[in-house]
């Protein structure tokens, strides 16, 4: 193994490690995000989230990493993010908590996982057609949000960080 597969094993079991910790594999949980009656997937994913901005931005200035943004499809987005909330509503898992709820010996979990095998053999399956239809829909190319607003990406970060923390007060105000 590379190193690089050896940074990904323990990254991935970090996550799940930090997942398990943060009891967002509980179904309880999962459930209460669905409802927004309980904050806690929401507050544990954007933390990772400013965590990894940070860290990525960081690397990028030093040129450990060269940044690469995906093309922004407007069709792509509006497909996968109407198949990821159908999966989740339906099993009660994302793919990092179906993963992690396997792991922790939750073996109805199982049928999440072959569902996002399925799903993704039913993509590549259809994707010539997709690619022509769907993911036609309105490509604002390789985009992010500083170029978009014509700004440096250090004026993102920090307003990115403490709306997040502004909203983690409002959420403990609510008793979210």
């Amino acid at each position: 193994m590379t190193t690089a597969h050896w940074l990904g094993l323990f990254t991935g079991i970090a996550f799940g490690f930090l997942l398990q910790k943060g009891r967002v594999l509980r179904f309880e949980k999962q459930l209460g995000a669905m409802l927004l009656k309980d904050m806690t997937i929401l507050k544990f994913m954007m933390s990772a989230i400013v965590v990894g901005m940070i860290g990525i931005m960081l690397l990028s200035d030093a040129g450990i990493i060269k940044l690469s943004h995906k093309p922004m499809n407007l069709g792509a987005i509006l497909l996968g993010g109407a198949l990821f909330g159908t999966g989740w509503a339906i099993m009660g898992y994302c793919p990092g908590t179906s993963v992690g709820a396997l792991g922790e010996g939750r073996w109805h979990a199982i049928f999440a996982i072959a569902g996002m095998i399925a799903g993704a053999a039913v993509y590549a399956e259809l994707y010539p057609i997709l690619k022509t239809t769907v993911l036609a829909w309105k490509d604002f190319g390789k985009i992010g949000l500083p170029e978009t607003l014509g700004v440096s990406k250090w004026v993102i970060v920090p307003l990115f960080s403490i709306g997040t923390l502004g909203l983690f007060a409002w959420f403990e105000k609510k008793g979210l």
